[in-house]
């Protein structure tokens, strides 16, 4: 006599399973232990990487910026604020600096609508005819990168964003194309993501994030480890004011032609007939 099907005993489930029954690749608390580090590492390289190659992505330009710094209308509505609130304390020395740097951030705010016009600019001109290249990517957050992701979602182009797991909430921006929306456990491993196909670094005005992927991009062009992205500073003034490049030449610290692996740029447009003329990319 055959058995009923409720007198069959069901395989445990993997959530109340003793760890040694549950298949490895299923066991969650296995895979987070250290020893799988290397093993977690690879999966974080390789699953971006397929997931571009089947959204056929040739290339891409990483655009880096200040999670901080948004659209014009949103940092005058900030200073605004700080500006009220300073009025209400107007002996308080913490709400004098508020507004201080709320009128700075209002100077820099029309850095969002250039990092939304570039972006607009090259993936109009180089996602056609089915072709994914030149693709902003970013590190997926607000401010800069919320708008390099916008103004690619303004021509219905994909793009791309990186995003990292911080102890601190992180939303990824709405304007990241869904399937190119990654998320990364491990900065190194997002830090190779952003330069493998990328053909420039745009870097907008930023803090240690932006600093950081700038530093590295050019350690990597001065010591040869890669010789095809482009870096386009935009906004001389502050990168003029936040580093003083002559003064690591005149220490000897860099060699005068290493002030030529970078440019500088104040438009959108200049930024990408930068790239275009680095890259030979016709008809811009």
């Amino acid at each position: 006599m055959g058995l009923d099907s409720s007198d069959r005993t069901s395989p445990p489930r993997p959530e109340t399973a003793p760890s040694s029954s549950i298949l490895a690749h299923q066991d969650q608390a296995f895979l987070e232990r250290d020893e799988l580090r290397p093993i977690r590492v690879g999966l974080e390289l390789l699953k971006p990487e397929l997931i571009q190659r089947e959204e056929n992505i040739q290339s891409t330009i990483v655009v880096f910026g200040s999670a901080r710094l948004h659209e014009p209308a949103a940092a005058a509505r900030a200073l605004h604020q700080a500006e009220a609130e300073a009025a209400r304390m107007p002996h308080d020395p913490i709400c004098r600096q508020a507004v201080a740097i709320a009128k700075r951030q209002l100077e820099l705010a029309k850095y969002y609508d250039v990092a939304r016009e570039f972006s607009r600019i090259v993936s109009s001109t180089c996602q056609v005819d089915g072709h994914c290249d030149y693709v902003i990517v970013t590190g997926g957050g607000p401010g800069i990168m919320e708008a390099a992701n916008r103004g690619a979602a303004d021509v219905n182009a994909k793009s791309i964003g990186l995003n990292i797991t911080l102890p601190h909430e992180q939303q990824p921006n709405p304007y990241i194309s869904p399937a190119l929306n990654f998320e990364f456990r491990y900065f190194a491993i997002r830090k190779m993501h952003f330069l493998i196909r990328a053909r420039a670094l745009v870097a907008f005005p930023g803090g240690f994030g932006t600093l950081d992927e700038l530093f590295e991009t050019l350690t990597l062009l001065q010591t040869g480890k890669t010789e095809s992205v482009v870096v386009v500073l935009v906004g001389r003034a502050f990168w003029g004011r936040l580093i003083n490049w002559q003064l690591l030449v005149d220490c000897g610290l860099i060699a005068p032609s290493d002030l030529q692996l970078f440019h500088y740029a104040e438009t959108a447009q200049e930024a990408w007939d930068l790239i275009a003329r680095h890259n030979g990319v016709p008809n811009t």
